[in-house]
């Protein structure tokens, strides 16, 4: 028997859940909650196999959520299961321990693969998941290929400094900053200043 619980602050959505668990009797939903906060606290009561998340929760959010169920309940395995497509929030869900991600609009076509997988710690995330976390994963990476000094002139440009600032404060000429900064474009695949910004945001360089 595969225990799941269903958390989601929409009576409808856990209603619709709870029918299609149904259609499985190998499937029990052992809990239902609508807050973040009544999730990690069910989880660590019931221990499931699985928990399905929703994303927008009041009181805890998805990722918070999964972060701490993955700490009370480790042997519980997370979906996030949400109408966001936001390659952040897929990014940091899987940083937070998810193993699956599924979209509410895929939900009567993919959930229950989802569950399948994911039951026997296997990842699963949809099509458009998968090529966001692809796509993360890939620009993260790159940022090995960065030196250390075009690091030090992506994180003052996101912080808003001028090429004449950043030059002072590392000591080299504006021509020197200017070489560097289209450096980090090239090697991040990145056009514009506010790329740049948006990148280092959601690697953590710089606080948002």
């Amino acid at each position: 028997m595969t225990t799941i619980l269903i958390a989601d602050d929409h009576e409808v959505v856990r209603r619709g859940l709870r029918a299609l668990l149904l259609e499985r009797p190998d499937w029990d939903a052992v809990a239902e909650v609508a807050d973040g906060r009544d999730a990690v606290t069910q989880a660590a009561k019931t221990t499931p196999d699985v928990a399905i998340i929703d994303y927008s929760m009041p009181l805890l959010n998805g990722v918070e959520v999964t972060k701490q169920i993955c700490q009370r309940s480790p042997n519980t395995a997370v979906i996030i299961f949400t109408m966001h497509e936001n390659i952040s929030i897929i990014y940091e869900s899987v940083q937070a321990g998810a193993l699956g991600y599924v979209l509410k609009s895929d939900a009567r076509r993919l959930l229950v693969e989802a569950i399948d997988m994911v039951a026997q710690h296997k990842p699963f995330f949809t099509g458009t998941a998968s090529a966001a976390l692809l796509q993360a994963f890939q620009t993260k990476g790159r940022y090995s290929l960065l030196s250390a000094r075009e690091r030090c002139v992506l994180q003052l440009t996101a912080q808003g400094h001028t090429s004449d600032k950043m030059a002072t404060i590392l000591d080299i000429s504006v021509k020197t900053v200017e070489t560097h900064r289209a450096a980090v474009r090239r090697k991040l695949e990145l056009s514009t200043t506010a790329d740049l910004v948006r990148y280092a945001i959601r690697n953590k360089i710089i606080d948002a």
